[in-house]
């Protein structure tokens, strides 16, 4: 497995991989990144990833600095998964000194995690944008848990004929339906019983809309009663909405 942080490193390697799947993350890897290695896998002669914590999509409150970071523990993995190819770029590295050039979605970036977090998806969109360039990968493999996340990129590489594939992997879950994050280790023992509150709630719209019911504020309503019924959930935001856009 090469380790490379530079991008002429990668781009001197890049012919000889073949057809390349690319896993973008930002590290501190679980079971549902190496899902996405395995995806990528299947379609490809060799698979990529990166590993970089990209403070452009970080909010000036947020969590950059305590992000979980373990490079060591995320490069053993990623080997004994089989990856050929590990990007470990500095920040200079992705923005050199000067940078001024942003990547921006427009509508479908706007509501939800986009008005929540006002700049997030500039900064998703600029990093994999760059991503893409430095990798020329035939296919790029993303979860299904950052949904709008997900919506944002669609768009963006219709938009811009990027020759890159997005591939959606499902969501990875633990035993009790919560999703799996790296900011999970965030969570207390108090939060981290509360926190499949989420998945009840989205289980309850799911259940709603297989029985037939297609009324958006039904199906939000339904969400926001599960959440209800939790003490420590406190609502940003449920959507129901279109998934293109």
């Amino acid at each position: 497995m090469q380790v490379l942080s530079t991008i002429a490193a990668v781009r001197a390697a890049r012919p000889a991989l073949g057809t390349l799947g690319f896993v973008p993350t930002m590290g501190f890897l679980h079971r549902g990144h190496l899902a996405l290695v395995a995806a990528a896998q299947r379609d490809n002669d060799a698979v990529a990833v990166s590993i970089f914590v990209n403070p452009t999509q970080f909010g000036p409150h947020e969590d950059l600095a305590r992000y979980p970071r373990d490079l060591p523990r995320d490069l053993a993995l990623l080997q004994a998964a089989g990856v050929a190819l590990v990007f470990t770029p500095s920040v200079d590295e992705i923005y050199p000194p000067g940078s001024s050039t942003f990547v921006e979605v427009g509508a479908v970036s706007e509501p939800s995690e986009g008005a929540r977090r006002p700049g997030h998806f500039r900064g998703v969109a600029t990093v994999v944008a760059t991503l893409f360039n430095i990798m020329a990968a035939e296919r790029a493999y993303f979860g299904q848990k950052d949904a709008q996340q997900v919506a944002v990129l669609q768009q963006m590489v219709r938009d811009l004929a990027m020759p890159t594939a997005l591939v959606v992997v499902p969501t990875m879950r633990e035993a009790d339906g919560l999703a799996m994050s790296s900011r999970n280790v965030y969570l207390d023992q108090a939060q981290r019983r509360a926190a499949p509150a989420l998945y009840r709630a989205l289980v309850a719209a799911q259940s709603a809309w297989q029985g037939g019911e297609r009324h958006g504020d039904t199906l939000r309503a339904a969400m926001l009663a599960v959440l209800a019924n939790e003490p420590l959930a406190q609502v940003d935001y449920v959507s129901v909405a279109d998934p293109v856009t």
